[in-house]
């Protein structure tokens, strides 16, 4: 059994300030530390669970409130070291992108490499310069990939405020950035919470595509094109379908209204853009085939999705698009795919299309030569 070093309080306060010069040196923008107490976010989290808000992501009520327990979910915390990691790329500018129906958009966060990662490392060296500096401490990694509300507790340790979309949101670097922690038994002095500066701003609110942020602080993911276009494995609902537009993985239109986003800074290299994804065409993507898929996207999040719902998203988004000969010849390729999931998206783009065809030839039909 591991146990913590005993330290005293100018000590560990000392160790803190090196943890945060430790973090920007392996290229974190900024590393807060945090209790563990989540009392108010676990009523959150209890009643968006209870609306069935979750949707299908059926791992968020299994945990339950440990989520908003680190104690429970990892025996001996003590404190949260969160870590904010910068992403945005340099890419094609977004706003064209949606504005062009033909292109697909794919969420800037995975524009480039799987941030899982390039986050758990960095996040685990930081381990290594605490161990070497005070010996063996119990501790646990997370980079999304467990039961913990990542912003809450990055909240809590001074690294911004929840925005009306739900996202951590910072003055001087907007929204655009990852998130990560370590859990630890170390007692380390914990920072003050950040104020919050959405003042009466409803941008995010307002921009959703789909309504899906329903109230200030509140997100129904059953509506969230993310949720729809990542976490769902079957069948987007027919009725969002024409809401997606071209967006094939994730959305970002509350991010990109956001005032605060201005301030945004580049990104780490590693999420440089890849396979000309900042803009590329919705028929070039839809033709590539399942090996294709496996080879581009090796290292991107992208790639957790699979070949299926791939097809799937671009199917809606070729659906969505301007009526045009290619887009229905590329869609008639796949009409009979083996995957009924991919069939039925298909099925439905076609008629989008058709409808498209009909009614642009009669809004033409009286126009003359």
């Amino acid at each position: 059994m591991i146990i913590a070093p005993s330290l005293p309080q100018a000590d560990l306060a000392r160790l803190a300030r090196d943890i945060r010069a430790w973090g920007r040196a392996l290229g974190f923008a900024a590393i807060g530390i945090t209790g563990t107490d989540l009392g108010e976010d676990e009523a959150r989290l209890v009643s968006w669970l209870a609306a069935g808000r979750h949707g299908d992501m059926d791992y968020m009520a299994r945990h339950g409130v440990r989520r908003a327990r680190p104690p429970e979910l990892v025996p001996g915390t003590l404190r949260v070291i969160s870590a904010r990691l910068d992403y945005l790329p340099d890419a094609r500018d977004p706003v064209s992108v949606l504005a062009d129906s033909r292109k697909a958009y794919v969420s800037r966060y995975a524009l480039g490499r799987d941030y899982h990662r390039v986050l758990r490392p960095k996040l685990q060296k930081l381990v290594e310069r605490i161990r070497n500096a005070v010996g063996s401490f119990r501790y646990r990694v997370f980079t999304d990939s467990a039961p913990v509300l990542e912003v809450a507790l990055a909240a809590r340790a001074g690294l911004g405020w929840r925005g009306k979309h739900t996202l951590l949101l910072t003055r001087e670097a907007g929204s655009f950035f990852f998130l990560g922690e370590i859990y630890t038994d170390l007692e380390l002095p914990v920072d003050a919470p950040a104020s919050e500066h959405c003042g009466t701003c409803r941008a995010c609110i307002e921009a959703c595509p789909t309504g899906a942020i329903v109230a200030p602080y509140e997100l129904d993911a059953r509506r969230c094109i993310s949720y729809l276009t990542i976490e769902l494995k079957g069948s987007i609902p027919e009725g969002l379908r024409p809401l997606i537009g071209n967006r094939v993985y994730g959305c970002d239109d509350c991010q990109l209204v956001c005032p605060w986003n201005k301030f945004a800074p580049p990104g780490s290299p590693e999420f440089a853009v890849r396979n000309g994804l900042d803009a590329a065409e919705l028929v070039t993507l839809f033709a590539w085939a399942a090996d294709e898929f496996d080879v581009r996207l090796q290292g991107s999040a992208i790639r957790r999705i699979g070949h299926e719902r791939w097809l799937r998203n671009l199917a809606v988004g070729l659906g969505n698009a301007a009526f045009g000969e290619g887009i229905v010849a590329a869609l008639k390729s796949r009409a009979n795919d083996p995957s009924p999931l991919v069939r039925e998206h298909v099925a439905w783009a076609l008629k989008e299309q058709e409808r498209k065809r009909t009614t642009t030839g009669r809004a033409g039909a009286g126009r003359g030569p």
